[in-house]
């Protein structure tokens, strides 16, 4: 965000850019979210982004760390809610049964993981992201197994990340995953079942 003095009508035109930038992510990709569009869809001056966030590269950091927001935020609130990894994987079970494999969620989704392998800046932003989420994953194993060396807890943040990113990812792909089988396994695997 460019070095601007905050006011209330400030924040609320920044958050209006960002919200159409957005929309215009999920509705046609990182090329339909230009000054011009942004500042339409916001019914304001294209000079305001300029303002506001720098140019477009601010402004599409901004966008990406609302849209990440939007479809990580959610799901990581709940899943840290679980008071145990079996609670946890119902969690799981419950929001990929309610999110479509096709819904506006999955190509904003699709939109952050392409943005961040073409994009430096935002694909560092991508990673803050996921570094942050294995800490609060990491913390939430902390309070569960309090007697884990640091290595196991990281180790384990790790890959329940990577797991969850790696379901959603294929789901966003196969629309017929057996994400249920999977949990399923995954629960076994917790239970010490073969």
């Amino acid at each position: 965000m460019a070095d601007r003095p905050n006011s209330p009508r400030g924040d609320r035109r920044r958050r209006q850019l960002v919200d159409a930038g957005v929309a215009l992510l999920g509705d046609e990709g990182w090329p339909g979210v230009s000054t011009r569009a942004v500042a339409e869809r916001a019914g304001t001056n294209p000079g305001l982004i300029h303002y506001h966030f720098g140019g477009l590269a601010g402004l599409h950091e901004a966008v990406f760390r609302q849209a990440t927001d939007l479809i990580v935020g959610p799901m990581a609130a709940e899943l840290l809610a679980a008071p145990d990894e079996r609670a946890a994987l119902e969690t799981m079970r419950s929001l990929l049964a309610r999110a479509p494999s096709d819904g506006p969620g999955t190509r904003l989704a699709a939109e952050l993981i392409v943005g961040a392998m073409r994009d430096p800046a935002l694909g560092a932003v991508l990673r803050d992201e996921l570094r942050q989420a294995r800490v609060l994953i990491a913390d939430r194993l902390r309070l569960l197994h309090p007697d884990w060396p640091r290595a196991r807890l990281v180790g384990a943040a790790t890959l329940i990340t990577g797991a969850i990113d790696g379901v959603m990812l294929h789901r966003m792909i196969d629309g017929d995953l057996p994400v249920a089988d999977a949990l399923s396994a995954a629960e076994d695997l917790l239970e010490g079942r073969e």
